[in-house]
């Protein structure tokens, strides 16, 4: 078994799609193990996506990840890294094929409804930036 972090972002919050999206998720096998919805300060946000901060789009993805609520999950199922990704589709939803979350609850390509690790070191990073120990223990 693998587990992957994955968030509802706060375009698909307001809009709400949460429901749908979780439903979506537990459809296609993989198991939510942890679940909770947080509003991100400016600096938690930074700290999250800080492997993006030289690039342009930083200081927007922190502004657009602070504007409201989001959905942080962990999520458990074999090979669940690529089977999430696959779940969500690409990264610009404009782009994503009808049948992915992206494609159809996202808008553009910083608007895509979904978050989503792509590698273990990344998917452990991030699961630990969100849940603590205590939150995991004995799932």
């Amino acid at each position: 078994m693998q587990r992957t972090f994955a968030v509802i972002k706060p375009d698909a919050v307001a809009a709400g799609y949460q429901g749908a999206i979780v439903s979506r998720i537990q459809e296609s096998g993989l198991k939510v193990v942890a679940m909770k919805a947080i509003r991100l300060s400016e600096a938690q946000a930074r700290g999250f996506y800080h492997v993006h901060s030289e690039r342009p789009f930083f200081n927007d993805l922190v502004t657009f990840m602070t504007e409201g609520p989001i959905v942080a999950m962990v999520l458990e199922g074999e090979d669940a890294i690529k089977r999430w990704r696959d779940l969500m589709g690409p990264t610009n939803a404009s782009e994503a094929p009808k049948g992915t979350l992206r494609g159809d609850f996202g808008t553009n390509i910083e608007r895509n409804a979904t978050h989503g690790s792509d590698a273990v070191d990344t998917a452990a990073f991030e699961v630990g930036y969100f849940f603590s120990g205590l939150e995991l223990a004995g799932l």
